[in-house]
Order: structure tokens, then C-alpha cells, then sequence
């Protein structure tokens, strides 16, 4: 396994956490899909470099900078300079979510020189065992507008590989971090 999961492999455990968290209400021009990562960290040092809206650069490998204003709570915004390469130079987000008990951050994009109308994206970390040690489920969700002349699978193509890259990279932050802390294995049952 690769760790990387589409929407058409999920087993039971990842189908109850997206229909809790990842169902979203599409309109007729959109897109929308879920993909699943298993980490061999645990949730608290996952959810440490997710939960730093203001840093995304700490994992997604296409950000470049980031500033923010004010504190961090929902309603923040931050403008992100992503890195070249990608048909975009800057990102404006809103902080929708973030639930520290839950392990849930939600953004929404509302500007930026991009063709991402509309995109909001859901991410969500769940406790699990890989290999004997605590290790976390993260599922990124999107929903985004279909750009004029573009169809909803390269849409959801695009978007996919881009998520895909941040959690890979992601994951290999936060096992590279957990390996520093050297994790004690949990005593299965």
C-alpha cells in the first residue's frame, strides 16, 4: 500500500469519517472528491504542522511564503506565494475551521491570480495503528467550480495531484519527526 487511497477504495473506517466530515453539497458546476493518507505518526504531531494555517509551507511543498494578519481564529486570511511551475503566483484563503478536539481545518480560497472559483477543502485526522504504533488517518476533501473550458475530471485530476504531493509530503515531515521521537509501540490486544 502506498498510503494514498481515491475515493473507490475506502474501507469502513475512512467511509464513516468522510460521510461525517467530507459530504459537501455540490451545485451542477462543480467537483468535488476525498482522498485518504495513513501516516505512521501519531495524531498530536500530524495535527501540529496542520493546524498552523499560518505556516503551510511546513509540508506543502508549492508555497513559498505565507503571511497572515491578526490572530489565528476562523475568519483569518493568509496570502500564499506558491512556487513556480503551477498556473498560479498567489492564493488568498480564509480559515473556516479549525477544531483542536475534532483534528479538523477547513479553508476556503476567496482570491487570488488562479482559475479556483469557489474551491473550500476539508481536512480531517483520525487515530489509527500502523505496524504496532499510533499512526493517523488524514482525508483532504475539496469541492471546487468547474473552469470554463475544462471538464469536471480534469478538474478533479488537477486538484487530486495537487493534494496528493502535500500529503505525501505531509507524511514525510511528520514521520521523519517521528522518528526523532522515537514512538514506543502501543501493546496490541
Amino acid at each position: 500500500m502506498n498510503g494514498n487511497s481515491n475515493i473507490n477504495e475506502f474501507g469502513s473506517a475512512e467511509s464513516e469519517y468522510i460521510r461525517r466530515h467530507h459530504r459537501p453539497d455540490l451545485a451542477e458546476n462543480q467537483c468535488s472528491s476525498a482522498l485518504v493518507k495513513h501516516i505512521k505518526a501519531p495524531v498530536p504531531l500530524v495535527w501540529s504542522l496542520v493546524r498552523r494555517f499560518d505556516q503551510p509551507q511546513k509540508y506543502k511543498p508549492f508555497v513559498s511564503r505565507c503571511v497572515t494578519q491578526g490572530n489565528l481564529e476562523i475568519g483569518s486570511l493568509r496570502e500564499v506565494d506558491v512556487k513556480s511551475g503551477l498556473p498560479a503566483t498567489t492564493s488568498t484563503e480564509r480559515l473556516e475551521l479549525l477544531d483542536d478536539d475534532e483534528h479538523i481545518l477547513s479553508i476556503r480560497i476567496i482570491g487570488g491570480d488562479h482559475r479556483l472559483r469557489n474551491y473550500s477543502s476539508i481536512i480531517s485526522l483520525h487515530p489509527e495503528i500502523i505496524d504496532g504504533r499510533p499512526g493517523t488517518l488524514v482525508i483532504e476533501s475539496f469541492v471546487v467550480d468547474v473552469p470554463d473550458g475544462n471538464t469536471k475530471d480534469e478538474t478533479c485530476y488537477f486538484i487530486e495531484a495537487l493534494i496528493k504531493c502535500n500529503l505525501k509530503s505531509l507524511a514525510d515531515v511528520s514521520e521523519r519527526l517521528a522518528v526523532q521521537d522515537r514512538t514506543e509501540p502501543i501493546d496490541q490486544i
